[in-house]
């Protein structure tokens, strides 16, 4: 029941109008292979329409009146559930990849310092590193596979934070939680850094 009211929960937030004070126009840009895995689930629920679509037409060649109703029915179904599944997933991504802004008082170099000291202190696996520009970390999570991606941008009087699953894991409610953790862990670093400078 409590994972049907966060999946009820995630479908009604990403359906609400963003918070603009918060999000920032730019996003994060995964690498070809990544891209591919991370919107898997959303080229599935296609695929799954167009079965549904298929069923549609097919049953038009149907002899019976009564048989070609109950198929192009449950076709119908199918469509506009896959089809609102698929949406609602990509919206809830597209979200995911945006960057969360975090205003700073600090230096570019500052704040990277202070996410850099986060990162090594949590375990992170840092990817790329470009001081006072950028970090891109993985959180680790376990032998199977790498965790979160987690991704900060550094700009003059302002920090861009993302944060997406593991493209190879795929979309999960667990791990949508442990992204917005991700996120809250590193605004918790650029602030603390700013109230200790």
């Amino acid at each position: 029941m409590r994972r049907l009211q966060s999946l009820i929960g995630l479908t009604i937030s990403a359906w609400s109008p963003a918070d603009t004070a918060t999000m920032h126009t730019a996003s994060l840009h995964l690498n070809g292979a990544d891209r591919v895995r991370y919107f898997a689930p959303i080229a599935f629920c296609a695929f799954l329409a167009a079965l549904c679509l298929a069923l549609i037409v097919t049953s038009a060649f149907l002899t019976t009146v009564r048989d070609a109703l109950a198929i192009s029915a449950a076709g119908l179904f199918g469509l506009v559930a896959c089809t609102a599944l698929g949406a609602t997933f990509l919206r809830v991504q597209l979200r995911s990849l945006r960057f969360v802004t975090v205003s700073t008082r600090l230096s570019p170099l500052a704040s990277f310092e202070a996410v850099r000291r986060l990162a090594q202190e949590s375990d992170w696996h840092i990817v790329e590193a470009l001081p006072g520009a950028r970090i891109e970390a993985r959180t680790s999570d376990s032998m199977l596979h790498h965790g979160e991606i987690v991704a900060v941008e550094f700009k003059p009087h302002e920090v861009l934070i993302a944060s997406v699953t593991d493209p190879s894991v795929g979309f999960s409610l667990v791990g949508q939680r442990r992204c917005e953790r991700n996120i809250a862990l590193v605004r918790g670093a650029v602030t603390g850094a700013a109230e200790n400078d």
